[in-house]
């Protein structure tokens, strides 16, 4: 039955796609179980090229973009469709449709009338989500006072927009899944940043969010009274306060205890191990990680297994194993809680070049027996035990 279930909506999304006039754009992401995509994430949009329509078909092989350009009937909709993605999300000017493809292979599919604007121009900047003119942009020092893009604040722009473009897809996706209740007025999508220093994306989820029509409320937490000072007069001067605040406290002792969202991006060594202990603890739907240095396990690392004294022999590759340990353990941990986990490529921050994020969402499925024991083997084997192990069983 789901085979016909997912033909059926493969063959819908085929002939939306085919209305190539009220078309806006088609991502696919995420993987089903037991597949292997060609492409970590694939976006496609028409463009207009010398007067003639094409679709614009681009994708990330984790070291440089690739762009192509397709005539409209050639473009491979149909076999990307069936290469095992498990997100798929196709936006007319007239609504959207979005579809999660369940570790069953079943199809949870979502609909909204939502309006959206064409843009076919080819410029790439067009597809900016958020305007370097945006006030919050101004306010946080990115752009300057006439609204344009500072240069030294390049790398920090494209750090924010690519976060909103993980971000708006597992969203959606987390939500159309029940993984997160559908946002109201009543009870809006509550978001939490662990670590957010000058909330570059605690305030860009907030106004991306909300612009998109999404009621939030937004809270980051930074150990820094300087930090929170600031933050929280730049939400008065945008006149945003009531939808947004920042405390001062460390992310082990906050007093928030709940939120559908976890975001911690770059918090240094075990304050990543905090973050998570945090949003696991809280029962967060979807949680964004990005972690910055690990000293924890690297220092622990002191009875190598054989062989491996082939590669830890070597300290700049002796880190680089711990930097994966760490993280390894860190999703192991997250799965055995009841979350899908993922390693996913991100951006480094400005005091870091690591380039990965742990993307999790609570599906509250029980790992089996052979995941525990996985972990333990490893543990074992380096003689290591995780701080967020030892955080989570306080």
């Amino acid at each position: 039955m789901s085979n016909d279930q997912l033909e059926g909506i493969f063959s819908e999304i085929e002939s939306l796609f085919g209305a190539h006039q009220s078309l806006v754009r088609v991502v696919l992401s995420g993987r089903r179980r037991n597949m292997q995509t060609p492409h970590e994430r694939i976006d496609m949009r028409p463009v207009l090229i010398k007067n003639s329509m094409q679709i614009q078909l681009t994708y990330s092989d984790g070291r440089a973009m690739t762009t192509k350009n397709y005539a409209p009937a050639d473009t491979p909709l149909p076999s990307l469709l069936r290469a095992g993605y498990a997100n798929i999300l196709l936006e007319q000017t007239c609504g959207s449709v979005s579809v999660r493809i369940t570790k069953k292979g079943e199809p949870l599919i979502h609909r909204t009338s939502e309006k959206k604007e064409q843009v076919l121009e080819h410029d790439r900047t067009k597809s900016r989500l958020l305007e370097p003119s945006d006030p919050f942009l101004i306010a946080v020092g990115i752009s300057d006072k006439e609204g344009n893009l500072k240069p030294s604040k390049a790398d920090k722009y494209r750090q924010v927009e690519e976060f909103l473009r993980l971000l708006t897809p597992a969203l959606a996706s987390a939500i159309s899944a029940g993984h997160i209740p559908a946002p109201s007025q009543e009870k809006p999508l509550t978001i939490v940043d662990l670590g957010c220093g000058h909330a570059y994306l605690t305030f860009a989820a907030h106004q991306y969010l909300r612009g998109q029509g999404l009621p939030v409320s937004v809270i980051g937490i930074d150990v820094r009274t300087a930090s929170r000072d600031r933050n929280n007069e730049i939400a008065k001067q945008l006149g945003i306060s009531g939808s947004i605040e920042f405390r001062a406290e460390e992310i082990a002792d906050t007093s928030l205890t709940k939120a559908d969202v976890a975001i911690a991006l770059h918090a240094c060594d075990t304050a990543t191990d905090d973050a998570i202990a945090w949003a696991i603890n809280a029962g967060s739907g979807l949680a964004l990680i990005a972690p910055c240095c690990h000293h924890d396990i690297q220092a622990q690392m002191n009875e190598i297994p054989e062989p491996w004294s082939m590669m830890t022999r070597n300290g700049i590759m002796k880190e680089r194993l711990g930097d994966l340990l760490t993280d390894a353990l860190r999703m192991q941990i997250m799965k055995l809680h009841g979350y899908r986990v993922e390693a996913i490529e991100f951006i480094g921050g400005e005091h870091t070049p690591r380039n990965l994020m742990i993307r999790a969402v609570k599906t509250g499925a029980t790992a089996d027996s052979a995941e525990q024991q996985r972990y333990e083997q490893m543990i074992s084997l380096w003689k290591i035990k995780p701080a967020l192990a030892a955080l989570l069983s306080r």
